[in-house]
């Protein structure tokens, strides 16, 4: 294999977000510095977020530091909260579109329509604010030069898009697009076509990373226990290929060295169980730097 390191960054909300970076920084301090390391890095969901923040150059000491000086403040009072249905509404659809699709590609378009669908409600106002919002969470707003995929899906046909620098598409914007949450988030327009977040396809999208001698995948939620409410993206109905168990099998198989990375307990209890809790964000990094210095000594690199 001519690649060396790929990390994989999954979806999470801002629990697992803030979780990725705890761990990245405590496996930095331990001696391993995945941001140097990694000869790719690949986004999905909030893990997008991460993957910018990673890519910006900024140590992973100072990326954390920049979690825990937050001001915390819950999800009631949040500022990026738009209005939007219960989200116990939009799993229940979420939950119907899953058990009413016959393959991969029909939940993936089913789901684009759902969120094409939502943008009347949600008007234009939330998707400037969305942008905005985005825009503010990145410490830098031009592309890396080191590579880096931000996933997202085509509303109107449910295919895979791969964001990068070579993609003519601003990083706010391919960020923007790949946390589009159907139904609670509007869909991103660029260039007149409509996206959303990559997370419908698979919440690591792990085999994006073929080719590559090693993988760290960071995953908040692939093999999450507990109870989560049903219909998000860990909850989300997966075909065969699209779970994280899959992806790895398969890129073992092809030759890959591949380390999976978990919350442990601790991780888990700081996450709580609504991942989109600005205020789980202190405690899930704390907990993820604990963990990741831990885990600096399984990780190995080939």
């Amino acid at each position: 294999m001519v690649h060396n390191v790929a990390l994989v960054l999954g979806a999470g909300g801002s629990a697992g977000q803030a979780w990725q970076i705890g761990v990245i920084a405590g496996l930095a301090e331990a001696g391993l510095d995945l941001a140097e390391a990694a000869d790719l890095v690949i986004g999905t969901s909030s893990g997008s977020t991460t993957a910018a923040q990673v890519r910006s150059g900024i140590p992973a000491a100072e990326l954390l530091a920049s979690v825990l000086s937050a001001p915390v403040q819950p999800v009631g009072q949040h500022r990026e909260r738009q209005p939007s249905p219960p989200m116990d509404t939009v799993f229940e659809r979420m939950r119907a579109i899953g058990a009413a699709a016959t393959s991969a590609a029909d939940l993936q378009r089913a789901m684009g329509a759902f969120g094409l669908e939502s943008d009347s409600r949600l008007g234009p106002a939330a998707a400037r604010q969305r942008r905005a919002l985005v825009a503010a969470r990145l410490p830098r707003h031009e592309w890396p030069d080191r590579p880096m995929i931000v996933v997202a899906l085509n509303a109107h046909t449910g295919e895979l898009v791969a964001f990068d620098r070579d993609s003519g598409v601003d990083l706010v914007d391919a960020v923007t697009a790949a946390i589009a949450l159907p139904g609670g988030a509007p869909t991103h327009n660029i260039n007149g076509t409509r996206y959303i977040n990559g997370g419908v396809r698979s919440a690591d999208n792990a085999d994006l990373a073929s080719g590559y001698a090693n993988v760290v995948v960071l995953s908040p939620f692939s093999e999450r226990r507990g109870p989560l409410p049903e219909g998000q993206f860990e909850g989300l109905r997966r075909f065969p290929g699209a779970d994280l168990a899959s992806q790895v099998e398969a890129l073992r198989q092809q030759g890959s060295h591949v380390e999976v990375i978990t919350p442990d307990a601790d991780s888990r209890a700081a996450m709580g169980t609504n991942q989109m809790d600005p205020a789980t964000r202190i405690p899930a990094a704390r907990a993820g730097f604990a963990q990741g210095k831990q885990e600096a000594a399984r990780v190995t690199l080939r």
